[in-house]
């Protein structure tokens, strides 16, 4: 018994075929209505075409990723139960089609934030950088957001300067579009193309202006005791995802990056389909986090996995480093993951299937010639991949032993 093989596929824009998947072994999708804007309901008859697709090279829709939850949500808009009940419905249709998981977000406006998309390593692939310096350079200098000069420690300030110092306007523009642009136009971003994309950004960054980290996390309870209880009903468990990174930034606060911030999300509905996606990726990102006594403490309530590794360097920053090598003890946690399963199984839990995908990857060989998102190389993540399939195949025979 292993953690279920998943990959994440982009649809028909992917160039990563289903038929492709097929011959990797993978035994489920990962994937999402891409093309609906976030607010929106999923129909049952685009679920089903989906599915169907699927399900016609003999695999199955393991896990939604993501089902968007609108911005008007999260700042409590005046649309904010009409949102909501978008979001239901959707949940019901999913439920309806059997597609029984769901990982969304609560990350104000950005999904995840990178500075440096090509980041070579040692042996010569490329990865992906967080500078938290360049970061503040591109805030400071470039975005010239009202007070972000008080949201950094002299010494990062000092290094901002150092860094804007040296970029041409052109660096700078690619800067900015990458981070705003790049890293999100596949992930139901906010921001759309057109010259005036920075001053867009601008006002969204500008409606969490008023809004702190209680705030938004009395958004979230009033989500998720709205949305739990009718997914639970629907037969579908909802994993939030960490934010990326898991620190605030950009004057924008965050939820969902420490245990603290796990337990408080448990504590507002007890039931076991308000669970996680486990993305080490993600979590690594602080130094501070415990992922391995994270995994043990949080075990029964994943649904969803994401596997990849982080290097630490300086100043609050990192750079991923495929994954089974960076700061993560992969084995330890994958050891933890099996055993939950085998725990569930003999508890009489229903839900014994636990999807995981190797996350992002470094891109090698063949991936040089191929488009991909961000992160997403084919060669990259199917190393990944394997790796992961030999630690399980080692740990779970040490567990049979």
């Amino acid at each position: 018994m292993a953690l279920e093989k998943t990959w994440r596929w982009f649809g028909k824009k992917d160039t990563v075929l289903l038929a492709d998947l097929k011959q990797m072994g993978i035994k489920g999708v990962v994937t999402s209505l891409h093309h609906l804007p976030a607010g929106e309901i999923w129909p049952v008859e685009e679920i089903k075409a989906v599915r169907k697709k699927i399900e016609c090279y003999g695999m199955h829709w393991s896990v939604v990723e993501s089902l968007p939850v609108a911005e008007g949500i999260k700042i409590g808009s005046p649309d904010r139960d009409r949102l909501i009940e978008n979001y239901q419905i959707s949940l019901r249709n999913l439920g309806a089609c059997g597609v029984d998981t769901v990982c969304y977000n609560f990350m104000p406006v950005l999904d995840w934030v990178r500075t440096d998309l090509h980041f070579k390593n040692r042996d010569g692939g490329e990865s992906m950088l967080f500078d938290y310096p360049t970061l503040a350079a591109f805030d400071i200098y470039i975005l010239e957001r009202e007070g972000a000069d008080e949201s950094y420690p002299p010494a990062i300030r000092q290094k901002a300067g150092q860094i804007i110092a040296t970029l041409t306007r052109e660096q700078q523009e690619e800067l900015a579009y990458n981070i705003i642009i790049v890293t999100q136009a596949f992930v139901h971003g906010v921001v759309g193309e057109g010259k005036n994309y920075k001053k867009q950004f601008l006002d969204y960054l500008k409606t969490y202006a008023d809004i702190g980290k209680e705030q938004l996390r009395m958004n979230l309870s009033y989500f998720l005791n709205e949305v739990v209880p009718v997914a639970e009903n629907a037969g579908v468990k909802l994993c939030i995802h960490p934010d990326d990174p898991p620190f605030p930034l950009l004057g924008l606060p965050r939820i969902a990056g420490t245990a603290e911030d796990f337990q408080w999300i448990w504590e507002q509905n007890k039931s076991l389909t308000n669970g996680m996606t486990f993305c080490t990726g993600s979590l690594s990102g602080r130094q501070d986090n415990d992922l391995v006594k994270m995994a043990e403490e949080f075990a029964s309530r994943i649904h969803f996995i994401h596997l990849r590794n982080t290097t630490f360097l300086p100043n609050n920053s990192f750079y991923e480093s495929g994954h089974l090598k960076g700061g993560v003890d992969m084995y330890k946690i994958v050891k933890i993951l099996l055993e939950e399963q085998i725990r569930r199984k003999k508890v009489g839990r229903e839900d014994i299937r636990m999807p995981f995908r190797p996350d992002h990857g470094i891109k090698i060989l063949d991936d040089y010639t191929r488009i991909a998102n961000p992160g997403y190389p084919l060669i990259g993540r199917l190393k990944g991949l394997a790796e992961m399939e030999g630690l399980q195949m080692g740990i779970e025979r040490f567990l049979n032993e």
